[in-house]
């Protein structure tokens, strides 16, 4: 017990604090480590190495300077003896370990670089006696004069350590309040800067498409000549030869009448069933701020017999399905672009705007015509939707997309617009017409649209609210907001429908919130979606 209180002692007498201030020193020699409880040299081993100069005990006193006289080698009993005692006297005059001062208040066990604020000293009424010298004696009997048994010493230890920890850690708490003020700042730019940098992530890039990106027209006279046929277009000799390119033409539903949208739906033959659930939602809209909507069904014709007697039932029913001559599958579509811009053209001249859509859409007609509405000052050169940017052509020879250099010996694409929906107007389908016979067939339907564009003059118009290969989450909010949603289920589409029709408005909050929900929840199906075609590719590399 008494060489672990000895330890602690040194420890807390020589081992201070680094960074102090030198005014809280409280003033304990250093000496006091190193003396023995006892004053009583003959009591104390090895006393007779305390003389001055000995190594053993070198805080006892500075040793003898080594130039002057030679010490002997052999000291005088006399001497040795009188130099003990004298250094016996010196002690006594020390104080010992937590003894009273001259005013009669107890030392306190300190190192001698202590904190900034010194804690208070001992009361002077615990057993001390006032009285004049550094010999304060310790009153009680059984003890020795002016000394602390093992427990008031370890006592006295404790007690200090804990107010040095207390009072460390309020200057640690203060300072840590302070830094805390600070940092408190610095994450708050922390956390604005994370939010404008969401933000910039999450809509920078529509922002970028839609206006940074955005070409300006060009004019030369292959696009004057062009524009001054799709003025004169012709169109009686296809108006006498419907049954040579249409089975079903509906050719009298345009007729006498204003129309500011034509929405034509690219149907499968086979999906009636989807036709029905868009009758009964979004397509039944035929009328929009006083503006008047049409809606049709765009098909080719199926492979079973069957199947065309259910269509011709269907057409008869609700009179908006235009049949072409030709097999609706997937190497035809650039086909049934043709076919049903010719339509247009022919049966249906005064539509304003005319809208290509799939029947995989959600189509937010009401949001539509407002962006639409816009436009009123333009209503010439339209062409807008999501513009696909440098895409380039598919030179597998094994796929059904194959493009040849042959046909199209470019290394990108022109820009165009995504074709699960898009809008152009009267006068581009018109020209469109003009020159569809000079683009060659053999690629994609949207690009075989984009080349026509390029053709003319025509720079596609980006537009965020179009979807385009995307299913976006459904948000009440987010869908009052957008233009079009693909691949939307026959679950969600009467639910969206009811509640965007309903007339509830949302507020800017509620549409800033619904905006970031769905392209955050969009943006993680899409990363799903890659990494499901990943899977599915490295199965059919290792099966092969």
């Amino acid at each position: 017990m008494a060489q672990s209180l000895t330890l602690i002692q040194r420890f807390v007498i020589h081992k201070p604090p680094r960074h102090t201030s030198s005014s809280f020193k409280v003033m304990v020699p250093r000496f006091q480590s190193r003396v023995p409880r006892s004053t009583d040299l003959s009591e104390r081993p090895g006393a007779q190495d305390l003389a001055p100069g000995s190594h053993r005990l070198g805080a006892l006193g500075p040793p003898e300077p080594r130039s002057g006289r030679v010490r002997s080698a052999a000291m005088a009993p006399a001497e040795k003896e009188r130099q003990t005692a004298r250094g016996a006297a010196d002690l006594d005059q020390r104080p010992p370990l937590g003894v009273c001062n001259l005013t009669g208040e107890r030392l306190p066990v300190l190192p001698a670089s202590s904190p900034r604020v010194p804690p208070p000293a001992a009361p002077s009424g615990r057993g001390c006696t006032s009285g004049p010298g550094l010999r304060g004696k310790r009153a009680g009997p059984g003890e020795r004069g002016g000394h602390w048994n093992d427990a008031e010493l370890h006592s006295g230890i404790i007690w200090h350590l804990d107010s040095i920890i207390s009072k460390a850690l309020k200057l640690l708490t203060d300072n840590m309040q302070v830094t805390f003020c600070r940092l408190r700042t610095h994450q708050w730019c922390f956390i604005l800067f994370n939010v404008i940098l969401f933000h910039a992530l999450l809509f920078g890039a529509d922002f970028v498409e839609e206006y940074f990106l955005r070409a300006l027209p060009y004019v030369d006279m292959k696009v004057l000549e062009i524009k001054d046929k799709a003025r004169k277009l012709n169109v009686e000799p296809l108006r006498s030869n419907l049954s040579k390119y249409y089975i079903l033409s509906q050719s009298e539903v345009c007729k006498g009448k204003n129309i500011f949208l034509l929405s034509l739906i690219f149907s499968s033959p086979g999906n009636g069933t989807r036709r029905d659930l868009i009758r009964k939602t979004w397509g039944n809209v035929t009328s929009v701020q006083g503006h008047h909507i049409l809606t049709l069904f765009a098909l080719g014709m199926p492979v079973l017999v069957t199947t065309q007697q259910e269509i011709d039932e269907e057409s008869h029913k609700n009179n908006d399905i235009i049949e072409g001559i030709f097999l609706d599958t997937s190497e035809n579509q650039t086909l049934k672009i043709i076919t049903m811009m010719q339509w247009v053209v022919t049966f249906c001249p005064n539509a304003l705007f005319i809208l290509k859509v799939d029947e995989e859409m959600f189509v937010n007609l009401p949001s539509l015509v407002d962006y639409l509405l816009n436009l009123k000052e333009h209503l010439e050169d339209i062409y807008v939707g999501r513009v696909i940017h440098q895409d380039t052509p598919n030179r597998d020879s094994n796929s059904q997309e194959f493009v040849p250099f042959s046909k199209y010996p470019e290394k990108y694409y022109p820009d165009y617009c995504s074709g699960e929906a898009f809008i152009m107007s009267q006068d581009v389908a018109r020209m469109m017409y003009v020159v569809f016979n000079e683009v060659p067939v053999m690629v994609p339907a949207d690009v075989f649209v984009g080349i026509c564009a390029k053709s003319i003059g025509l720079i596609p118009i980006h537009s965020s609210r179009f979807s385009g290969k995307k299913h976006i989450r459904y948000n009440r909010c987010c869908y009052k907001f957008i233009f079009t949603s693909l691949e939307t289920t026959d679950a969600e589409m009467p639910l969206a429908w009811e509640e965007i029709s309903s007339g509830k408005e949302c507020s800017l909050f509620e549409t800033y919130y619904g905006l970031i929900s769905c392209k955050l929840l969009t943006y993680l199906d899409s990363f799903k979606r890659f990494h499901m075609n990943t899977i599915k590719n490295y199965d059919m590399y290792f099966g092969d």
